[in-house]
C-alpha cells in the first residue's frame, strides 16, 4: 500500500479498516424477508414485497463497518429490522427490537466494543427531489351499449380514441377507473346484473387482466382518483344497501384494501379526480340519499383520507366525469341535472372548484374521462338522453374544453376511463 491514508479506523487487530467508499458492495439486492451481512460490506435491501430481518455477525471486530440502503424507497411500508446476532446495539442488548422505517433511508454502522457494540455513523433519509413522469396513455372499458358490454378503447398519448378491443371480464357498467403505480391502472366494482366487487388490472402496456375477486363493499355509480405518489381510492357508489360512503385504498400494487368509513355524505352518480403537486384529490357532484342533486366536494388527503363536505360550487347534478390537465389541476364535466348539461368547472391546484363555464360539445351524461399526453385530458362517450354517443372532447393543458372531435369505438355510457404508461 502506498500514499496517504485518512480518516481510517484501525481494527483491534491494528489492520485498517476501509472507509465506505472502500466497501465491498453486494451486486444481488436483497429481496427475501431474512438476510445475514457481512462486515466491510453495502447491501441494497428492498422491502417492497416483505419487511427484512438482517442477521449482523456473530463476532465483530472493533471497525467493522456495514451499510445498508433502501433500494426501491419502500422501508416506510415494509421495515428492515436488525438482529444484532447477541451483540449490543447502541449499547442496548440484542433483546431490544431495532427497525428502521424511513422511504429513502440508508444506515452505515460500525462496530465499538462489547460495551455499546454496533453504532449507526449515519442514518439518514435521502429525498426524493423529482417526481414520476406524467402519464401519457389512456383506456376507455366497459359502460352500457344497449345491454352492458366489457370491451375497451385505448387512448393514445395525442388523444386519439382507438377502435374497439375484445373485452375481458365481466360485462357491467357505472365501474371505477384510476390509475396506480404512475403508469398502471385498475378498473373495478360496477353493476354486473347485480353489484360487484370484482377488479381488473391494467398493465403499463393497457392490457386488461382477468378478473380477481373483490374486497370491499359491492357497489356501483362512485367516484375513483389516483392520490399521493401512486396511490388510488374509490369511495362512494350505490350499494344494494343504498347509497353509501364508504371508501377503498389501492396499494401501489394494485391490492385493493377493505372498506373505510367515510367523512362525507353517502351519495353517488360523483367524480374524483387527482390536482396539487403533492398527490391530493376531490370528489364532488352526485345525488344523495335523498335524491337531491348537489356541488358539495370532499378532499383527499396524499394519506389517502377522505374529508368531510366542504361547500361547493356550480351546477348541482350527478353523472359526470373529471380529467387532471396542466399537471396540478382537474376539470369536471357535463352531467344530468334532470336534463344533459355540458358546463364544465375547472379545479385549481388548492382544489377549489369554480363556477359553471359555458357548456361545449354534445350534452351528455354518464361521459368518461382520462388524461393523456402528461398535462391534457379527454371527455368521450356517454347518454344523451336518447342515445349514446362516441364523440370525444378533448382537453388543453390550460383547460380549456374543445368542441366535438369524431369518436371511434362503440357509442356507450357509464363507462370508467384511467391514465396509463409512461411511455408515449
Amino acid at each position: 500500500m502506498s500514499g496517504q491514508i485518512t480518516s481510517n479506523v484501525f481494527r483491534a487487530s491494528g489492520v485498517i479498516a476501509p472507509t465506505v467508499a472502500g466497501l465491498n458492495w453486494s451486486s444481488a439486492v436483497v429481496t427475501g424477508s431474512t438476510a445475514t451481512v457481512e462486515a466491510q460490506n453495502g447491501y441494497w435491501i428492498n422491502t417492497t414485497s416483505n419487511a427484512c430481518t438482517i442477521t449482523l455477525p456473530a463476532s465483530p471486530s472493533i471497525g467493522d463497518q456495514i451499510v445498508l440502503v433502501d433500494y426501491a424507497r419502500t422501508w416506510s411500508t415494509n421495515n428492515v429490522i436488525i438482529d444484532s446476532n447477541g451483540n449490543n446495539f447502541q449499547g442496548d442488548p440484542d433483546t431490544y427490537t431495532v427497525d428502521y422505517s424511513t422511504a429513502g433511508q440508508s444506515l452505515s454502522i460500525v462496530y465499538s466494543d462489547a460495551t455499546k457494540g454496533w453504532i449507526p455513523v449515519s442514518d439518514d433519509a435521502v429525498a426524493f427531489d423529482h417526481g414520476a413522469p406524467p402519464t401519457q396513455r389512456g383506456i376507455f372499458a366497459f359502460g352500457q351499449t344497449g345491454s352492458y358490454t366489457n370491451i375497451s378503447n385505448l387512448v393514445s398519448s395525442s388523444g386519439v380514441v382507438g377502435s374497439d378491443v375484445t373485452g375481458v371480464g365481466d360485462n357491467k357498467i357505472h365501474a371505477f377507473g384510476a390509475t396506480y403505480g404512475g403508469d398502471k391502472g385498475i378498473f373495478g366494482f360496477g353493476d354486473a346484473g347485480g353489484y360487484s366487487a370484482i377488479t381488473n388490472l391494467v398493465n403499463n402496456s393497457g392490457t386488461v387482466a382477468s378478473n380477481v375477486d373483490g374486497v370491499g363493499t359491492a357497489r356501483a355509480q362512485g367516484a375513483s382518483s389516483g392520490y399521493g405518489d401512486d396511490l388510488a381510492i374509490f369511495a362512494f357508489g350505490t350499494a344494494s344497501g343504498g347509497k353509501t360512503a364508504v371508501s377503498n385504498k389501492i396499494n401501489n400494487l394494485g391490492v385493493v384494501a377493505s372498506d373505510t368509513s367515510a367523512s362525507g355524505t353517502a351519495k353517488n352518480g360523483c367524480a374524483g379526480v387527482r390536482y396539487g403537486s403533492t398527490g391530493q384529490a376531490v370528489i364532488s357532484f352526485g345525488a344523495n340519499a335523498a335524491e337531491n342533486y348537489v356541488n358539495a366536494r370532499n378532499l383527499i388527503s396524499n394519506t389517502g383520507v377522505v374529508a368531510s363536505d366542504a361547500t361547493g360550487a356550480g351546477t348541482a347534478r350527478q353523472g359526470l366525469a373529471a380529467t387532471s390537465y396542466g399537471g396540478d389541476k382537474a376539470i369536471f364535466a357535463y352531467g344530468t341535472d334532470n336534463s344533459a348539461v355540458n358546463m364544465s368547472n375547472l379545479v385549481n391546484n388548492s382544489g377549489v372548484v369554480g363556477a359553471d363555464v359555458s357548456g361545449v360539445g354534445t350534452a351528455r351524461f354518464y361521459p368518461s374521462a382520462t388524461n393523456y399526453g402528461g398535462d391534457k385530458g379527454l371527455f368521450a362517450f356517454g347518454n344523451t338522453g336518447s342515445s349514446r354517443v362516441n364523440t370525444r372532447n378533448l382537453v388543453s393543458n390550460e383547460g380549456v374544453v374543445a368542441s366535438d372531435a369524431t369518436g371511434a369505438g362503440t357509442a356507450r355510457g357509464g363507462l370508467p376511463g384511467l391514465g396509463f404508461s409512461f411511455s408515449a
